[in-house]
């Protein structure tokens, strides 16, 4: 009979090799041995595995590229990384190794640039494209940006008051971009995005306040679907309502050659789950250039924002088990060492689901189980993976020790629950390690911050 936990596993799923391996009963990431990080570190542990970001910005790249070859698409491709995906030092280094563009959604967002370019880590070629809601220090920070000379920085207009922001230095000329109020998707609980100048508008405002100002040039068109790239007749209808609009658009603005269909891949959340990124990319590409030619209209340029698909998967939550409680008859709680809430907050705030893995004890029998952070908080729990409305992880929880992994949850996580400040019953923020390869490919890993200490929560407290 085959009950163990490796056998569940491997009956139910395929695992990606070059993701997962089992060596002795023990899980293996990368090829990375995680109980001697574990060991080595202890737990809870974050980590940050660098080269996943560069294989994701890499393998976008080739299928666009592919698919332009196929139709004989006569304009570029350009990759953005979303910085509100991840501000770390060491992301934004990796993605910039990689000649990636960058999109901003605020004022510190342009700090950190700066900083990036004093370093001489960012090159003042790049694109910048800059999103969000413009307050005036945004504002001002966008153009102390271009006065350092970079020549690429193009404010995406999300309102029609926004460009009036902008006070241009004498002779000076800059590009834009303008945003689309986009649909929102059938469920979702407004009709039209907040974000962005509805269609109606668009045309009419350019002519009014583009076209004959002399230090202004639109260069961009920009649409964003917040569920993402997905095979859907909602995704198909908006990003054709978005190039019939550039093609309008471009009739009267010779200026205009690019289009941006913000609104990234998704990653994989689950070990079942299916995703064609390849026909995706091809036919993104092939719809365009369909539309275009039908209007004859030259193809855009094509910019993508990829922020949880560049870094997503390259993030990782380990915890350990640290009690087990038979509450009823029917619920078996495992408690981690942590918070859900605190450290994992998409998987209270949104329901989004990771994948799973227990790191240890493959070879013993499993059994079904709620899983529980140390908080006080009613929510503060995690019980069903998106393929299925339970938890599977190796029996005797307390002996061996058990530690169970939490997989692709590299983008978001920091910036929605705080990094350094105060957590949710003073649960303290986990240790951060992150892993390179070095000139031989060997794996080095580095402690990027110890654990919370107390004495840092009193601080913030004024105590």
């Amino acid at each position: 009979m085959k009950n163990k936990y490796i056998d569940l596993i491997e009956q139910a799923f395929e695992l990606n090799q070059e993701e997962f391996t089992i060596t002795d009963g023990n899980l293996n990431w990368f090829g990375i041995p995680l109980m001697d990080l574990i060991k080595q570190y202890g737990t809870p542990l974050r980590i940050s595995y660098l080269p996943k970001i560069g294989e994701n910005i890499q393998r976008a790249r080739r299928m666009f590229n592919v698919a332009m070859a196929k139709v004989d698409y006569q304009a570029d491709y350009h990759y953005c990384y979303c910085t509100k995906s991840s501000h770390f030092s060491f992301v934004m280094e990796e993605v910039l190794k990689h000649n990636v563009n960058i999109e901003t959604s605020s004022a510190f967002d342009i700090n950190i640039l700066e900083s990036l370019y004093e370093s001489g880590h960012l090159d003042p070629h790049t694109f910048i494209l800059c999103n969000g809601f413009k307050r005036p220090q945004y504002v001002e920070n966008i153009q102390n940006l271009m006065r350092l000379g970079f020549k690429n920085v193009i404010p995406i207009l999300d309102n029609k008051f926004e460009l009036d922001l902008f006070q241009p230095d004498d002779n000076t000329q800059f590009n834009v971009g303008i945003r689309i109020a986009a649909e929102e998707e059938p469920k979702f609980d407004f009709y039209t995005s907040r974000l962005g100048i509805r269609y109606n508008d668009i045309l009419p405002y350019y002519q009014e306040k583009i076209q004959n100002n002399p230090h202004v040039h639109l260069k961009l068109l920009h649409f964003f679907i917040n569920t993402g790239i997905k095979d859907t007749a909602y995704y198909w209808n908006e990003l054709n309502k978005a190039v019939n609009l550039y093609c309008e658009l471009k009739k009267i603005c010779p200026e205009l050659d690019s289009l941006n269909i913000g609104g990234g891949f998704p990653i994989q959340a689950h070990l079942d789950f299916e995703y064609d990124y390849e026909y995706m990319s091809e036919e993104i590409v092939a719809q365009i250039k369909n539309t275009c030619s039908n209007n004859n209209i030259p193809e855009p340029h094509i910019f993508t924002e990829f922020g949880s698909y560049t870094v997503g998967e390259s993030g990782a939550m380990l915890y350990s088990i640290v009690n087990q409680k038979q509450q009823n008859d029917r619920e078996l709680w495992n408690m981690i060492d942590s918070s859900f809430m605190t450290t994992l907050p998409d998987t209270w705030a949104i329901n989004q689901r990771y994948v799973l893995l227990a790191i240890n004890n493959w070879d013993s029998e499993y059994e079904r189980v709620h899983m529980g952070g140390l908080t006080c908080d009613s929510e503060d729990f995690y019980n069903a993976e998106a393929h299925s409305n339970a938890v599977f992880l190796p029996k005797n929880a307390l002996n061996p020790e058990q530690f169970v992994g939490f997989f692709h949850m590299g983008a978001y996580q920091e910036a929605l629950s705080g990094f350094g400040g105060i957590q949710h019953c003073l649960i303290p923020g986990p240790k951060v390690v992150v892993i390179d390869k070095d000139e031989e490919g060997e794996y080095v890993t580095k402690l990027f911050a110890k654990e919370q200490s107390y004495k840092s929560m009193l601080k913030i407290l004024g105590y």
